[in-house]
């Protein structure tokens, strides 16, 4: 069975960063893309970022309008990780995080509260 197993959430200050890590397993981990969405309390899933499972070299990163600038996807393939760096961190940042595989497996999730 998939899992993936999100961490790094937290109660934290107007401009101040998170890191966040999603542990994956059940699956071959480098051959999906991935991603990282969020929901806010009363809101609609929201996409945050997303990478592709291409070799570093030809690896792409992509970013909602919302944390472009502030936010930083990566993935370790030999830790079989994802990681969202969440620099500059607004009250509208707060949501439950999840990372998300390309086809559609989600984990558990991670309360971030900027407050």
């Amino acid at each position: 069975d998939v899992q993936l197993v999100e961490s790094g959430g937290g109660l934290v200050q107007p401009g101040e960063s998170l890191r966040l890590s999603c542990v994956a397993s059940g699956i071959t981990f480098s051959r999906h893309d991935m991603s990282w969405v969020r929901q806010a309390p009363g809101k609609e899933v929201e996409w945050v970022a997303g990478i592709t499972s291409l070799p570093s070299l030809f690896r792409a990163a992509s970013y909602a309008d919302s944390v472009r600038g502030r936010f930083t996807i990566s993935r370790d393939n030999a830790k079989d990780t994802l990681y969202l760096q969440m620099n500059s961190l607004k009250i509208e940042d707060t949501a439950v995080y999840y990372c998300v595989t390309d086809e559609a497996d989600w984990g558990q999730g991670t309360q971030v509260t900027v407050s």
